[in-house]
């Protein structure tokens, strides 16, 4: 039997530490889905098919080094709708701190009553990544600061490119 996990988030820009929780998730999954949210609210810094070629870049070698099936998905609906449609089983997310502790358990709370077949796995946060928000990173690039550290290098460049043209 394939384990499923689906791991959803806006993914605008892919960091590090979104890398950390895929090379978690693709140890206790075979197939882990990567679900990009599409909120009609947001304005995102890429576009969606820059964001999914992103992730397909730096995700994929992880987890086809890690034996894991790889799929990127977009939805604009909720999240245990895109992971019925997925065939997932858990739920991948991140904790950083604390902070991110008590929303995430308010969000698996409702995501268990409106879907209990779907266990939600929480990944801590490698030490060096930590700090790492997407927010941040966007914020530090627009200002013409270095996230190499933040990012992969592809992405890096992709930020830096972006930022230059405007």
């Amino acid at each position: 039997m394939t384990r499923t996990a689906l791991y959803a988030g806006s993914f605008d820009p892919v960091t590090n530490g979104h890398l950390d929780v895929v090379r978690g998730a693709c140890r206790l999954a075979d197939r882990l889905v990567i679900a990009i949210g599409i909120h009609p609210g947001k304005s995102p810094l890429f576009s969606v098919a820059e964001r999914e070629a992103m992730l397909r870049e730096v995700c994929g070698p992880v987890a086809e080094g890690l034996g894991t099936r790889l799929e990127v998905v977009t939805f604009d609906d909720l999240a245990v709708q895109a992971a019925a449609r997925a065939g997932a089983s858990v739920f991948i997310r991140g904790l950083r701190d604390g902070t991110d502790l008590d929303y995430e358990m308010q969000i698996a709370g409702m995501n268990e009553f409106m879907a209990p077949e779907i266990q939600t796995v929480f990944l801590p946060a490698s030490p060096t990544v930590r700090p790492i928000t997407a927010t941040l990173v966007r914020q530090i690039a627009a200002m013409g600061g270095d996230v190499s550290r933040f990012v992969p290098p592809s992405v890096a460049q992709k930020l830096q490119d972006r930022f230059a043209s405007r």
